[in-house]
C-alpha cells in the first residue's frame, strides 16, 4: 500500500480520534474534570491511558465503538496489516478506506456479515 495513502489515513484517523475526544470534553463536564485532573499530555494519547475505564461511563456506546475501531486501525497501520480484510485477507479498496478509514472488512465480507447477523 502506498506510503502517502497510509500517511493520509493515519492523519485522518488521528484527527477523528481527537475530534471525538474534543466533542466529549465540550459536552461532558464529568469527562472534562477527569481530563483536567490528569497530567498534561497530548489529547489523542489521553484516550489510550488508564482513563479508558472512566471514559466508558461518559461515552455513548457508539463513540466508544468508534474509538476502539480507530485505535485498532492505528495499531494495524503500525503492524503493517492495515487495509487487509480481517475475514478473507484480501486488500480493502482505497475508496472504501477513504470513506471509512477504520473499516475492518472488504465490502463483500461486510455484506455477508450483515446478512448473517440480521
Amino acid at each position: 500500500m502506498e506510503k502517502d495513502f497510509i500517511k493520509r489515513i493515519k492523519e485522518s484517523l488521528t484527527a477523528l480520534k481527537a475530534e471525538i475526544i474534543d466533542d466529549l470534553v465540550a459536552s461532558s463536564e464529568d469527562f472534562k474534570k477527569i481530563v483536567e485532573e490528569m497530567d498534561p499530555k497530548d489529547m489523542v494519547d489521553t484516550a489510550s491511558d488508564d482513563i479508558d475505564r472512566r471514559m466508558i461511563e461518559v461515552l455513548g456506546a457508539q463513540e466508544l465503538n468508534r474509538l476502539k475501531l480507530i485505535d485498532s486501525a492505528l495499531l494495524r497501520i503500525d503492524q503493517g496489516k492495515y487495509g487487509l480484510c480481517i475475514k478473507c485477507g484480501k486488500r480493502i479498496p482505497n475508496d472504501r478506506l477513504t470513506a471509512i478509514p477504520y473499516a475492518l472488512m472488504c465490502i463483500e465480507c461486510k455484506t455477508a456479515d450483515e446478512r448473517k447477523n440480521r
